[in-house]
């Protein structure tokens, strides 16, 4: 689906955030792949389960023709800096959720730009009827947590010993969830 493009200026940086467009594969591939060197908040290292600009394309293509999907990305002068995406079930059983997952480049953190990607989610997702929406976040992402916890979303469970990081320690990974009634 596409959402209008809004813009944000927090703490005096002006960003945008609209839907993803098949002319933002490059853009999103190379990011990607930055993003993930860059924390070892995500599921992957950097290059592991790599998606080139086809596969970006791909994407869009499905999410925008989905009802249930949305690819945002949030743009600051002309670039793209971060993206989320919503994916929901084709299952009858599952068909009031979605899955939410984002990422922003270290040097943007601080700028609320995750917030509005979530915030834009949250407005999508309760204009079209989705109930739910979970996440993922490793445990000690405590900013990313809060932000959550501000946005409505509570702790629904632990996956104990999740993953394992650079320094060759496990970590728990939280399970979160958003829920309209």
């Amino acid at each position: 689906m596409y959402i209008n493009k809004q813009e944000f200026i927090v703490n005096g940086l002006k960003h945008t955030i609209r839907s993803a467009i098949a002319e933002d594969a490059n853009q999103l591939s190379d990011l990607r792949l930055q993003i993930d060197g860059e924390t070892e908040n995500l599921d992957r290292a950097k290059g592991e389960a790599f998606i080139d600009a086809q596969g970006f394309e791909q994407i869009i293509k499905k999410d925008t023709e989905n009802p249930r999907n949305i690819f945002l990305v949030a743009v600051v002068d002309g670039r793209i800096v971060g993206f989320s995406r919503c994916e929901g079930s084709h299952l009858n059983r599952f068909s009031h959720k979605v899955e939410f997952g984002i990422a922003v480049l270290k040097e943007f953190w601080g700028f609320g730009i995750g917030k509005s990607l979530l915030k834009q989610s949250i407005a999508w997702a309760d204009a079209n009827g989705i109930k739910k929406i979970t996440l993922h976040v490793l445990e000690t992402n405590e900013k990313a947590i809060r932000l959550y916890e501000k946005l409505g979303f509570e702790e629904e469970g632990v996956l104990k010993n999740d993953r394992v990081l650079s320094d060759g320690k496990y970590y728990n990974t939280v399970i979160m969830g958003r829920f309209i009634h």
